[in-house]
Formats: C-alpha cells, structure tokens, sequence
C-alpha cells in the first residue's frame, strides 16, 4: 500500500506564486497541493473543508498579514506551517517573529530564473514542507542523490594538531533549531569555548537571526564573514548560501566562508563545517549537532569523533524533527546523547 501524499495548502496574495509554488511542490511525488488562498480568510475557508497537513504562508498579504494569521491558527488550529517570503530574503526581523509564532520553518520565496535556482529552490522548498509534515518522526525520509562533503573539501591526510587548553565548538542544526540555539546559546557562560555554528536557513536571515541572538545571549553572537577569529565567548553563524568551514593559521582558528555545491542538500551545510572542523581541530574540539530533519552533519560527527573530538547530539525527546541527530547516532557519531537542555552546561564545562 502506498503512502498517502502530504497536502498542502499554498496561502500568497499572488495569483502567479501561487501557481509557481503550486507546480514546485507538485513536482515532488511525495505531496500534492490540496488548496490555494489568496489570503488567511480564504485560507480559512478551506482548512475548515478539509484541514491541510502543511501550509505554506506569506507574510505581507491583504486584510490580515501572515504573523497574525500564524498566531491565531497557532492558538485555535496548530498546523505545521513553513513561511515563504521575499522577506526572508531582505533579512527581515519581521521573519524571526514568524519562527517564534510557531512556524516550523522558512524559506526565501523562490524566482523564476535561472535553471539552477529554480533546481535549488524546488529542493529546499519540499524537503522544508517534508519536514514540518514529518515533525517529531524518528528518522524522516528523504528522496534523491546528495552530494557529500567531499564536493567542498576532501578529506585530508594530515592530522590535526595536538591537544590544547583552547577548544573549539562546531553546532548544526537544521528544523527546529532557531529555537533550539537560542536555548543553548542562553545558557553558555561570557568564557565559553569559541563556537562555529551552521543552521540551515536563507541567505541574509542569518544576519538578523544573530542579532537577535547577540541581545539575549551573554556570548557575543555575529554572522560569520570570512576570516572572522573564532574567539572564546563568542558564536559565529555561518551566512545562508554559503558554505562555512573552520580554518586554522598556528595556534589560531578562523572561519573561511565560500561558494560551493549543495551539500547533504543544503547550504551551508553542517557536514561541510564538522568536516573542516575534524581536519584542523581533531580532539581540540567539540561537536554537537541539533535539532533537523535527514542526515547532514552526520557523516561529518563521526569524523569528528574519529579525530579525537567529543560529539554531542540532541535526543529524541527534546527534538522538533529527530532526523540529523538519530541519523549520527546510528553511524555512531555521537558520544554522548543528552537533552537540549544540558547540552549547554555540557559545553560550558569543556572550557575549565
């Protein structure tokens, strides 16, 4: 017996993004599109015909904007939403509220262009629809070839230099985890180890979503630029669209920001940050990877933990989507397997 199709349920004041977003989903064999609305009203209407088991949602749109919409759907009707915007685009603050009204993810709303683009978009936006449909699932399925890490950076041959007092920390997360990093960012000490941090989100959010982060956080939290020192008491949040890897010059670590494939799907990806991390910190360093639906970072904890490193990973109870982090724990990457809420201290330890 075949699985049933995931519906959804495309909400845009746009008639031709609509239709646009329509024919990307469709694509997938995995989710059909039950509905369209020109707005949260019209939306309405149909999730009382016959309720979705996604929607996608603008945020600007007529008679009542998407955050208001998102909060009342929330409190009345929870259903998985994944925002889709040109704001995401433009780094908005106005999108991280979206994430804190409880939408499980968001998405740059893709333009029509480029054949790569369109490629790229099509990924993000039904593995971003897959995951909110499959949240809480031990280990999420996921469709088509990936690259690996390798398409970024090979694996090398040398080792890593030998145990210092200075550790490093590389993070991954993917759904699920802006909410997840503010809580383990929040309970990190102002001395805490020097930490790279990949979340799988659109290019110029990550701006904003470190800002946010730097305001409530005792740790100093930025958006990585490339060559950026990786300092104890501060986090570095690799840019969306590009990949982020951890470099070192010494005794000195600094993160290289570049061009490059999707890899595991995404970009930046975790993998690609754990692997570099393996290569020039080995058992300098700490890795823990969060919150996620599929496998990225995976691959990449346990070469963490082959090279020395100690490997954390969220567990199942504490996880939005257990993909990422169950995924590391079959291939035996992770070393220690704790709630989100002591992964912090866990961390914080490392430093004394």
């Amino acid at each position: 017996m075949s699985q049933a199709k995931i519906r959804v349920l495309v909400v845009d004041d746009s008639a031709s993004v609509r239709q646009a977003l329509s024919e990307i989903l469709e694509s997938d064999p995995d989710i059909e599109v039950m509905a369209t609305a020109g707005d949260p009203f019209a939306a309405v209407s149909c999730i009382r015909s016959e309720a979705p088991d996604v929607i996608t949602l603008d945020v600007e749109m007529p008679r009542m904007d998407g955050i208001t919409f998102l909060r009342k759907l929330m409190r009345q009707h929870p259903i998985p939403v994944v925002i889709c915007s040109t704001l995401a685009e433009q780094g908005s603050p106005t999108a991280l509220e979206a994430l804190e009204a409880g939408a499980v993810d968001l998405i740059t709303k893709p333009k029509l262009g480029a054949r790569q683009f369109i490629l790229e978009s099509r990924i993000l936006l039904c593995d971003a629809v897959k995951a909110a449909a499959r949240s809480r699932l031990r280990v999420p399925r996921e469709a088509g070839p990936k690259l690996t890490a390798d398409a970024v950076l090979p694996r090398l041959a040398s080792r890593a230099m030998l145990r210092t007092t200075d550790r490093v920390v590389a993070i991954g997360a993917s759904t699920g985890g802006t909410e997840a990093l503010r809580v383990l960012l929040e309970s990190l000490p102002a001395d805490a180890p020097g930490m790279v941090i990949v979340q799988h989100m659109p290019e110029k959010f990550t701006a904003s979503f470190a800002e946010r982060l730097d305001a409530r956080c005792t740790v100093r939290v930025k958006e990585a630029a490339d060559g950026d020192a990786v300092l104890r008491g501060q986090a570095l949040i690799a840019p969306g669209n590009r990949h982020t890897l951890l470099r070192r010059s010494g005794a000195r670590y600094h993160v290289e920001v570049r061009e490059g494939p999707l890899v595991a799907r995404h970009r930046p990806s975790v993998d690609v940050l754990f692997r570099s991390t393996a290569a020039y910190a080995g058992a300098n360093a700490a890795g823990v990877l969060l919150t996620g639906m599929g496998d990225d970072g995976a691959r990449g904890l346990l070469e963490m933990r082959e090279a020395g490193a100690v490997t954390f990973a969220q567990d199942e109870a504490s996880c939005v989507v257990f993909g990422m982090p169950a995924e590391a724990i079959r291939r035996g990457g992770a070393v220690h397997v704790l709630p989100l809420d002591r992964i912090g201290p866990a961390l914080a330890g490392l430093g004394q």
